[in-house]
């Protein structure tokens, strides 16, 4: 079948446009893996040639005096001692502020709410009254047993006196003592029934919300008023189950609240013992100590947990940490005859926290590290140290 012109065009050109787009991200794509490997062969064959051109200038040095002494180019750098201290490391996670005297009150039976007596946001003491459910039928009952109980207090009283005297028979001081035991039992639970209309704070503290509304119908389980305080808070995060056995109950931790830049330290209360199914995690319950600013449940926090911690390790600023075809390694700087200069030292390296790395094999303890100036390096060169830096030994044959 045969197109139109036209049409030809119209189809083709689009096809044209994206043929040539792919074209061009794939050569981009390869001129970008050529650029990077063509980076590292440059930056390759300038060490091997810095590193030879040192050579050359030691070797030169040690023939012609005068070589010597035109080429003193040292390179300034600082130093420090490595030296075995406490090193540690952390792992942060979002946690947030719980309370344990945070409830929804609801009524414990049905009725019409008749009183709301505190509002939003009320200081209230443990104990008081919040609202009050209708129970007007439960009032007058304990009314009539009241004036019931009172008849049959004083019918048992003349029985008993009666009895006492052996007049009358056993029957019926037992009856009168048994109608009036059951009668103040069943006034007891009257006024049970008449508190489970009363809602009364269980704690002190803040009305927090307040759904409840007068004339509405109340019943178990419908929320009528939160109650907040502030005591007895403490801090809730969920910590991932790779961590297990990493945290033990009493281990210190950091506590940074974000938003108010506020800094605490405390301690691990508590570990969950079971795993969350659902996110793989546990749960981890720190102390919250006392503090002179505001502090809300649900509130965000991050915490700092201590997973690892090695009192005598070799650490060293990890910047200072380079890698060639060896592995790792530092430069260190030792004297040589009448000259200072630095040495390639490789090392061993184990966990790195913030700033700093855990050196575990490599270094002795007693090392002068280069710290400024370690960029300008390579082995054999000469350096002159800042002025606060220690002496420099000499290097052992």
């Amino acid at each position: 079948m045969k197109y139109p012109q036209h049409m030809k065009t119209k189809y083709l050109f689009p096809i044209i446009i994206l043929i040539a787009a792919a074209c061009g991200e794939s050569n981009e794509n390869k001129s970008l893996e050529a650029k990077k490997t063509e980076l590292e062969k440059a930056r390759k064959e300038f060490q091997d040639l810095k590193m030879k051109i040192v050579g050359l200038e030691t070797e030169l040095s040690a023939m012609d005096p005068e070589f010597a002494r035109q080429n003193n180019k040292a390179v300034l750098v600082s130093t420090f001692v490595a030296e075995h201290k406490p090193f540690e490391h952390k792992v942060e996670v979002r946690g947030a502020v719980q309370s344990r005297r945070n409830v929804m009150l609801s009524a414990q039976t049905a009725g019409e709410i008749r009183r709301i007596n505190v509002r939003e946001g009320q200081n209230i003491s443990a104990g008081q009254v919040l609202i009050e459910l209708d129970a007007d039928v439960i009032r007058k009952t304990i009314d009539e047993l009241k004036t019931s109980i009172e008849l049959a207090t004083t019918v048992y009283e003349k029985q008993s006196k009666l009895w006492e005297q052996k007049i009358g028979t056993e029957v019926q001081y037992l009856q009168a003592k048994n109608n009036k035991e059951s009668l103040e039992g069943k006034l007891a639970t009257a006024y049970a029934q008449l508190n489970l209309a009363i809602i009364k704070a269980p704690f002190s503290g803040t009305v927090d919300e307040l759904p409840a509304r007068l004339g509405e119908m109340a019943a178990p389980g419908i929320p009528m008023i939160r109650i907040v305080s502030t005591d007895e808070m403490y801090l809730k995060s969920d910590v991932s189950e790779r961590f297990i056995g990493r945290f033990k109950a009493g281990d210190k931790v950091d506590i940074l609240f974000p938003l108010l830049n506020k800094k605490l330290e405390s301690q691990i209360a508590s570990l969950g013992q079971v795993i969350n199914e659902e996110n793989r995690t546990f749960e981890v319950e720190v102390k919250l100590p006392k503090v002179d600013f505001i502090v809300k449940p649900n509130q965000v926090v991050v915490l700092q947990l201590r997973d690892y911690v090695n009192q005598e390790a070799l650490a060293v600023p990890t910047r200072l940490i380079q890698r060639d075809e060896d592995g790792q390694y530092i430069y260190v700087v030792e004297k040589r005859e009448n000259a200072t200069v630095a040495r390639k030292v490789h090392v061993a390296t184990g966990i790195s926290s913030v700033n700093e790395t855990e050196i575990v094999e490599g270094l002795k303890g007693e090392e002068q590290i280069v710290d400024q100036g370690f960029r300008d390096l390579t082995e054999g060169v000469e350096v002159t140290v800042a002025a606060g830096s220690t002496e420099v030994k000499v290097a052992k044959k």
